[in-house]
């Protein structure tokens, strides 16, 4: 029984590992560079990694590592978003689950910023960050977080997070911040 349960903690740690080695920043098959950000330093999808499970730990020596993910969904405040989308990632929603958990332990307040890039009209931005800020409040309330912990602002293009007319910048401008 005790192998069989070495077994298992040793195959999830492999699968970890593999999973972590295979992540890749960078162009297509086609050898076009990366739009995503990471040409300026910052990628917007950084953080989200390509790892498995939800970081609860409780598999003997796979704590530590699943503690190491935990920390770093923990780290990440700025979810991103499509163009003219409000729609959660998937990354997204792993880091905002250990938000999640935290919320519910601690209850802190936290306020949720919603931002787009400079493209559309001043009042259309303020709409959609308020559209994304909101998608972020209700997968919180779904997880179990109280509304009243969450306070929600739109600054729709007013605060860049990168200048630029291009879709590196915009790409880095289109999201919602977390802030504690």
């Amino acid at each position: 029984m005790e192998t069989l349960k070495f077994g298992k903690v040793a195959l999830l740690a492999l699968a970890l590992a593999v999973a972590a080695g295979c992540s890749s920043k960078g162009g297509d098959a086609s050898g076009e560079g990366a739009t995503d950000g990471s040409n300026l330093g910052v990628d917007p999808n950084a953080g989200y990694g390509s790892g498995s499970g939800s970081g609860a730990g409780g598999s003997g020596g796979l704590d530590s590592s699943l503690g190491g993910e935990e920390a770093a969904l923990r780290a990440i405040t700025s979810f991103y978003f499509e163009y003219d989308s409000s729609d959660l990632k998937p990354e997204a929603m792993r880091a905002l689950d250990v938000h999640a958990r935290d919320l519910r332990a601690n209850g802190a307040r936290v306020v949720l910023e919603g931002h787009t890039d400079e493209r559309g009209t001043r009042e259309y931005n303020m709409a959609l960050g308020e559209r994304r800020a909101k998608a972020v409040q209700r997968y919180l309330v779904l997880q179990g977080v109280s509304p009243a912990q969450l306070e929600l602002v739109s600054y729709g293009e007013e605060r860049p997070a990168a200048f630029g007319n291009d879709e590196q910048a915009w790409a880095q401008n289109r999201r919602v911040e977390l802030h504690k």
